[in-house]
């Protein structure tokens, strides 16, 4: 009897993570607990020493620029720049001297240029993605063809437009005079019709996000409440309202955010459309921005300027995300 229960006895210690002898089992050590708890990080640590460099470096750097009498005189060491405090922001914010009033008219352009873009991407993608939520013959293809706009480089997709643009052999001009709606004769990229281009050109390039969000969005709505709701006799728009808007409101939150920033702060555009001066029409802020500190060679009211977008989009977005928030606690009760 006595020989059975020893080795019972011993494997239950073993068991429970003792020893035979006696003695108390020795612990894992401390330094593998660290590394697995600490690897994330680790691995994470290239990527925000890339963050910082890229993007909040040059974001402090252009902060400290504002405040400093930054011209071309002092490009070679900018460091020994005067310190001009908040001079050059009252200079940008002084609507009354040219310097004010050209940064205020080019801010309102802006923001009309950014509602209706950003109203025409959302409405084409919204309209593009339930027309293609219904099987048919070609769906593939079509979806294919409406995301190539999406896939094309930025800077390619821009210069073809700008040569379709163009007022003697331009294929806009030589289209609208064959179907008698204009002389062929038309200036696209100079005057008023430059807000006209630049806003063709945007949602073009960018109404396929949208598009590709929303269509991603109606896959997660169950099928059977639109059956369930077709039994009960309603229509196509009465589904569209009580069902597919209200389901996609989570993504509309984000898209027209995203939509929002990215139209706003677009720079490429209108670069790659007018060059280095924008026609009055369509002389966005982030170019206006550019002009002011590149062609002026003031550094230091560039800088103030770029700060101040910064603030503006900073202030807008927490306003956009606490009143979308609010609706959205005030659906779920």
């Amino acid at each position: 009897m006595t020989t059975t229960a020893a080795p019972r006895a011993d494997e239950r210690a073993v068991r429970e993570g003792g020893s035979t002898s006696g003695a108390p089992a020795p612990r894992a050590p401390r330094f593998g607990r660290l590394r697995r708890i600490g690897l994330p990080y680790l691995l994470l640590l290239p990527a925000l020493l890339l963050e910082l460099l890229v993007h909040l470096v040059p974001m402090v750097i252009g902060i400290v620029v504002s405040f400093k009498e930054l011209t071309q005189f002092y490009i070679r060491d900018w460091g020994t720049a005067p310190w001009a405090g908040l001079d050059n922001y009252g200079v940008s914010v002084d609507f009354d001297a040219p310097v004010g009033k050209a940064l205020l008219a080019s801010f309102v352009t802006t923001c009309l240029f950014t509602v209706l873009s950003v109203g025409l991407c959302w409405l084409l993608g919204v309209t593009a993605a339930i027309f293609l939520q219904e099987d048919f013959r070609g769906r593939g293809l079509l979806r294919t063809i409406f995301l190539v706009p999406y896939a094309l480089p930025v800077y390619a997709a821009v210069i073809t437009w700008a040569f379709m643009f163009q007022r003697d052999n331009g294929l806009v001009n030589g289209v609208l005079s064959d179907l008698g709606l204009t002389d062929g004769s038309s200036f696209w990229l100079i005057g008023d019709n430059a807000f006209v281009t630049l806003l063709v050109v945007s949602v073009w390039k960018g109404w396929p996000f949208a598009f590709l969000m929303l269509m991603a969005g109606l896959q997660n709505i169950p099928r059977d409440l639109y059956e369930a709701a077709a039994l009960d006799g309603a229509g196509i728009w009465q589904q569209i309202r009580k069902i597919t808007m209200p389901s996609l409101a989570p993504v509309n939150q984000v898209l027209v955010l995203v939509l929002f920033l990215w139209t706003f702060n677009d720079f490429n555009t209108p670069f790659v459309l007018f060059g280095k001066a924008a026609p009055e029409s369509a002389d966005l802020i982030s170019l206006h921005i550019y002009q002011s500190s590149f062609q002026t060679w003031n550094f230091g009211t560039g800088s103030a300027m770029s700060v101040l977008l910064l603030l503006f989009l900073l202030v807008v977005t927490g306003v956009y995300l606490a009143i979308t928030s609010r609706g959205s606690r005030g659906r779920k009760v």
